[in-house]
């Protein structure tokens, strides 16, 4: 006997296509709302447009450990809502192939995702994260070449502003340039120029400032007054500000593998906050991964509607228990972190009440003729809209009565 059949290759393929499609939309969603803030950063920071892209690669783990788990439930009820719409799930279960048997498939989406998703929020995700962070600092403090901002008056170093009122040829060209430089012994240098240009120097440290057709204006105590130059070509040396390290990885427990959790955990060296995060976040991601292996008996049980309906209710609720129960999940990490629960229990606790609810759905749509885990609520669903329907019904037959005034 095969272990995969015709039937079995049926429902695989009924389960791929809503799968990649909710996975594609979903990501593209968060990438494309992600995209829009990043660019009025960098914007904001003056710097390049190439850093975008970079810090949007740095954030697909993380969106895909979010866009799996709800890519995994939906693909396995759309195609069991449609087994079911169309009475195929009726014909399977009279040639005795029950629920049990049809989900071997949806069972293995499940594993082999799992373990994608494990490896995503084990390994890949910490390290992506502490990328991103890395070029969000780097970006605010300089360290990738952020532009003058055109238009402001720019600080650079403690004694150093210099204003540009228009930038040409991706910054070479410059005009519109004011500077003004103090020095610690009370000496000041005010420059106004039509042009100006920043050239690199042999030492990494100092770049050169030429101006060209301006005025200077040099002050300082000893002058009686100030004394008045026209140039027509002036260089200043600029001394680089110097840039901060980025810190080490390792902020929140978000950016340590799981081995990594495990040996912060355990190191009593460490403080017990330092040890209550490293295991609040080691646990968060072990319920996460751990809940994907329950969503096909999940999605079953809020695929089938009642006999003759086409109530989408069951889809609406899919979605609403997973995000709900991930939003749990954030603040028992957050409450374990904190000390006031032991971060196991307060994580593991509403991952088994949360799975025995599921169990308990499926055992009712599988093994209860007729068993309907929320006919309660489709019931009100029915009830709502046909009184919703009846109400606009009614409104529309009284306009019509009333007469219209010429």
């Amino acid at each position: 006997m095969k272990f995969i059949t015709a039937t079995d290759r049926y429902i695989a393929r009924l389960v791929a296509i809503p799968l990649l499609s909710t996975l594609a939309i979903a990501a593209m969603l968060l990438l494309l709302d992600k995209m829009l803030r990043l660019f009025d950063f960098v914007a904001a920071e003056g710097g390049p447009v190439s850093i975008v892209w970079r810090m949007l690669a740095n954030l697909i783990p993380e969106y895909l450990s979010l866009g799996i788990p709800i890519g995994l439930l939906l693909g396995i009820l759309l195609a069991f809502r449609r087994l079911a719409t169309t009475s195929e799930i009726d014909i399977f279960r009279a040639v005795g192939l029950g629920y049990g048997r049809l989900l071997r498939v949806p069972m293995l989406y499940a594993i082999a995702l799992a373990l994608v998703n494990f490896a995503i929020v084990g390994w890949i995700q910490p390290f992506s994260r502490y990328l991103y962070e890395e070029l969000q600092f780097d970006l605010r403090s300089g360290a990738l070449g952020a532009s003058i901002k055109v238009g402001e008056f720019n600080n650079l170093g403690n004694n150093l502003t210099i204003r540009v009122d228009e930038s040409r040829n991706q910054g070479n060209n410059l005009s519109g340039m004011f500077v003004f430089a103090e020095s610690k012994k009370g000496q000041s240098l005010a420059v106004t120029a039509e042009k100006g240009q920043f050239l690199r120097t042999d030492d990494s440290e100092v770049i050169i400032l030429r101006l060209s057709n301006g005025t200077l204006v040099h002050d300082a105590p000893t002058y009686r007054n100030a004394r008045v130059l026209t140039f027509s070509s002036h260089d200043i040396e600029i001394p680089l500000p110097e840039i901060e390290k980025f810190r080490g990885r390792g902020e929140q427990g978000r950016e340590y593998t799981l081995n990594e959790l495990v040996k912060v955990g355990g190191d009593i060296k460490r403080t017990q906050s330092e040890r209550n995060t490293a295991w609040s976040s080691f646990h968060f991601r072990m319920v996460e991964v751990a809940m994907m292996l329950l969503l096909p008996f999940l999605a079953v049980a809020l695929a089938i509607p009642p006999k003759r309906s086409t109530s989408a209710l069951g889809v609406f609720l899919s979605i609403v228990m997973v995000v709900t129960y991930h939003k749990i999940n954030e603040y028992a990490q957050s409450v374990g972190a904190r000390g006031e629960f032991p971060p196991a229990i307060a994580l593991w606790v509403p991952c088994l009440l949360f799975a025995a609810l599921i169990l308990w759905m499926y055992h009712i749509a599988a093994h209860v003729p007729g068993g309907q885990p929320i006919g309660a609520l489709e019931r009100f669903a029915d009830k709502s809209g046909k009184a919703i329907r009846k109400f606009f019904h009614f409104g529309k037959r009284r306009s019509r009565l009333i007469p219209q005034e010429a």
